[in-house]
């Protein structure tokens, strides 16, 4: 009898070792942390200006919107692009509504006395667009003529500067800049090259002169308090510069 309890007793002990550990099991399953999510860096961009940045169906692409996501991936970051105006990314990223701002945007000094600016990713070149049959055969020609430009772009600024506010007709993005041109209200645009050679490409009869106007450096802005982000974000560029991919995201719009 006392041996047939012992059994008893012991298997009772067993079914309640195993469910005292089931229970607990399942309270740590169930109790478990949530992953935590990542950090969102917001960039700034103007998704009008290819191969830098343009429209793919409901997607942005291009060079920078690459470069930046190889950034974020870097970083254990979630990349969100913004796609605005032009001459609201800098004072969107001064007011801290954007991280970032990177939209093919050259260096000036006049810029840095807003934002501060990155290590350099890509050269850009300022070109003059013509129609086949202009008078205009020099980038000197072009003094005294009706020059289109994309509003707050390098171009608008070398172009006023050199050529005089009377002389310069501001338009929201290159494609109306353009056709401005194709339909004879302006004599010539001025423009960075990779997007000039896709507008030639897509309305004949118009073509680039032989001469840059301008070279440049691209680099990402930032808010000039925001040191912490911008150190953060230059060293993952410098490590994408030093081992190929920024090269390579280049290379792949870009032909040699």
């Amino acid at each position: 009898m006392k041996k047939l309890l012992c059994i008893v007793l012991a298997a009772l002990t067993v079914a309640f070792c195993f469910a005292a550990c089931s229970k607990n099991s399942t309270e740590e399953t169930t109790t478990a942390a949530p992953e935590e999510a990542k950090e969102t860096l917001v960039m700034a961009t103007n998704a009008e200006f290819p191969p830098y940045e343009y429209h793919e169906g409901d997607a942005i692409v291009g060079i920078d919107a690459e470069i930046a996501q190889a950034i974020a991936d870097k970083l254990g970051m979630e990349l969100k692009i913004e796609d605005v105006a032009f001459d609201s990314i800098i004072p969107g990223v001064q007011a801290k509504k954007y991280d970032m701002g990177m939209a093919g945007m050259t260096v000036t000094d006049e810029r840095l006395e807003s934002v501060n600016f990155s290590t350099s990713y890509a050269k850009g070149v300022q070109v003059v667009i013509v129609k086949k049959d202009s008078a205009i055969k020099k980038v000197d020609a072009v003094k005294g003529k009706k020059i289109g430009v994309q509003t707050s772009t390098t171009g608008d600024l070398y172009a006023t500067e050199e050529f005089g506010e009377e002389n310069v007709t501001k338009y929201e993005n290159g494609a109306v800049a353009v056709q401005a041109l194709v339909s004879g209200k302006v004599d010539c645009v001025i423009i960075d090259n990779e997007p000039a050679k896709s507008y030639v490409e897509a309305n004949e009869g118009l073509m680039i002169l032989p001469t840059a106007y301008v070279e440049e450096d691209y680099a990402i802005c930032f808010n000039k308090e925001n040191t912490e982000l911008m150190n953060k974000v230059n060293g993952a560029l410098e490590e994408l510069i030093a081992d190929g991919t920024v090269q390579k995201i280049v290379a792949k719009y870009i032909k040699a």
